[in-house]
């Protein structure tokens, strides 16, 4: 069965804005930097090595998940469902430092 290359998902949620805002902040406000560096902590100790590999394309690189899926090799379904789980485990993780 052929892969679908028409597959579009730019996760327009909540937790997706919230995400970006904070990776996105350079105000220098020390809470912001302190919570930055807790959650680069969740993602270096937490997540698996595709989870990492894939919230690193996402947030950083700023790839959909269509681009992330044809470099790693994978349907874009699965990108969508690794990038869920991953940002599903890091808000579980981030609320005991809330």
């Amino acid at each position: 069965m052929p892969r679908r290359n028409s597959y579009s998902d730019d996760f327009s949620g909540q937790a997706d804005r919230s995400l970006k805002a904070l990776l996105e902040d350079t105000s220098g406000d020390e809470k912001m930097v302190r919570l930055k560096k807790i959650l680069l902590g969740v993602v270096k100790n937490e997540l698996t090595a595709r989870q990492k590999q894939i919230i690193v394309l996402y947030y950083y690189k700023d790839m959909d998940t269509v681009k992330i899926a044809a470099q790693l090799g994978i349907t874009p379904q699965a990108v969508s469902g690794l990038l869920a789980r991953a940002r599903l485990r890091m808000f579980r993780v981030l609320k005991y430092y809330l």
